[in-house]
């Protein structure tokens, strides 16, 4: 079909780009400091929808203040790369501190179980060291603890890690594990699921 300029005048930005080839989504990750307000988590998480992207999780983590007083909120989304950088430039125009906003990306998944005295240890410093040290996303935790935060409570960390980590992942887990007597259960066989 040709249009003459007259008609493309006409037409919307989105319908121009409707017609434009679709570049494959990508998975990116954006940390963030979030002065402790309420609705900053919300304003930080509009311009991903409002631009196309697409949420994959978020590590939000209000215990843990950053030495300027801000929480640090980790974001995983997918996005074309066009999308991702308007989503970028978007947070920063409407002043959201953006700490990091690469390319990186987790192509592999790691699910491991953890076992112990899960609450009394630490484990919101036991989540953030395992990020921290190993540069991966937590994208799911899920804690059990049937007979409250004094028992032996169990929880399900599933890691977003870059092609090729897995046995460092595992093997950082591990020794965080060890220091606070904490039983791992790893997968079978590295990079499932």
């Amino acid at each position: 079909m040709i249009h003459n300029d007259r008609e493309y005048q006409s037409l919307s930005e989105d319908e121009l780009h409707m017609n434009e080839p679709q570049s494959e989504a990508n998975a990116y990750t954006i940390r963030l400091e979030l002065v402790d307000e309420p609705g900053e988590l919300l304003r930080a998480l509009h311009p991903i929808g409002a631009n196309g992207g697409n949420l994959l999780s978020i590590y939000h983590e209000r215990g843990h203040i950053t030495p300027r007083g801000h929480i640090p909120v980790e974001i995983d989304l997918e996005a074309t790369p066009k999308q991702y950088e308007t989503i970028v430039d978007t947070l920063r125009e409407e002043g959201i501190n953006v700490i990091q906003a690469g390319t990186e990306r987790y192509s592999e998944s790691l699910t491991v179980l953890l076992s112990g005295d899960l609450v009394d240890t630490g484990l919101s410093d036991t989540l953030t060291r395992i990020r921290e040290t190993t540069n991966v996303t937590i994208a799911d935790f899920e804690l059990s603890a049937p007979q409250g935060s004094e028992d032996i409570s169990s929880g399900r960390l599933r890691l977003g890690i870059e092609e090729g980590k897995t046995e460092h992942t595992l093997s950082k887990v591990r020794e965080i594990a060890s220091e606070k007597d904490i039983r791992v259960i790893e997968p079978l066989s590295g990079g499932f699921a």
